[in-house]
């Protein structure tokens, strides 16, 4: 298991030659890939969101599309369209794939999308394939939809349903970064210094292993029991949560923390592992009720006051 530790510090090592801080955000991107999982992430403009997905791509050498969500976008700019073909005189429909036909897909600002448009990538999510009319069309493997969404400036936007936001194995905060971290990105990049040449250090065949290996690391009873604790605990904790977490939260959360262990050089999930994992998997899993809204209370501080109950 040390070796997969050892490929995660090449890759962090990689990726800081352009994306500076945000470890823990690369390391649950990376965690979520493990995972075969979609993941969404929130944080306000110009923190190197793109980027990292962009440079995540071609350390792992995978085909890489960005959609630019607008309330204008069509569902087929997402899943593509058949197009008239004319050859010797004679005319053909010819399916002309669209940017879901990949390895990584970035939705940026997802919730700036039509309800309709959003929906067109739920099947591509769920079932990594499209359905265009009468035809069904298999994505390649790995797949994965790595959205973002910003946190402020919501005039115009189309709030992602609940059945959209689930489909999402994280919910990623990226926040800003520290004093250190701001004075060396101004440096890198108000120099005239070249982009630096990035290593492959992965392709899909490495990719598709690893997620095999994860499902392997086994986890003892005891922490799997209270995983099944802190997702029920979701739906029974009214005086905080108006709304739970489903069974698909259980099967992330143990998904989840089996990859981090992983990541981490051991061959056992631990404790640790459940903690840490807890808080990406379940905060778009749980609406807070209006009392818990009205103390100012987040997400986060009700998935740690469960963590804190959970046995």
């Amino acid at each position: 298991m040390r070796q997969y530790k050892q490929i995660f510090e090449e890759i962090h090592k990689e990726i800081r030659k352009v994306v500076v801080g945000q470890d823990e955000v690369i390391d649950q991107i990376l965690i979520g890939m493990m995972c075969n999982g979609n993941v969404l992430l929130e944080g306000y403009p110009g923190l190197a969101k793109t980027l990292a997905v962009r440079t995540l791509s071609e350390i792992m050498d995978l085909k890489f599309s960005r959609i630019q969500n607008t309330p204008d976008l069509m569902p087929s700019d997402v899943t593509g369209t058949y197009i008239i073909e004319e050859v010797s005189g004679k005319r053909h429909f010819k399916f002309q794939p669209g940017p879901v036909f990949t390895n990584i897909l970035l939705a940026d600002e997802i919730n700036r999308a039509t309800p309709k448009t959003q929906s067109a990538l739920l099947e591509a999510m769920q079932e990594r394939q499209v359905t265009i009319g009468n035809e069904t069309f298999k994505l390649d493997e790995p797949f994965f939809v790595l959205a973002t969404q910003n946190p402020i400036e919501q005039e115009g936007t189309y709030p992602l349903p609940e059945a959209q936001t689930d489909r999402f194995l994280f919910k990623i905060k990226v926040d800003y970064p520290t004093e250190d971290e701001e004075s060396k990105i101004a440096d890198i990049y108000s120099s005239h210094e070249r982009t630096p040449k990035l290593r492959v250090l992965l392709n899909k065949g490495h990719l598709l292993t690893m997620q095999g290996y994860v499902r392997q690391v086994p986890i003892a009873n005891d922490i799997k029991k209270r995983v099944l604790n802190i997702v029920r605990l979701t739906r029974e904790r009214k005086e905080l949560i108006q709304y739970g977490a489903s069974p698909r939260a259980s099967i992330g959360l143990i998904l989840a923390a089996k990859a981090h262990a992983l990541v981490n050089g051991r061959n056992h999930v631990a404790t640790e592992d459940v903690i840490k994992m807890a808080y990406p998997v379940l905060r778009h899993r749980i609406i807070l009720n209006f009392e818990a809204e009205r103390k100012g209370l987040t997400t986060d501080d009700a998935i740690k006051h469960i963590i804190e109950h959970a046995r």
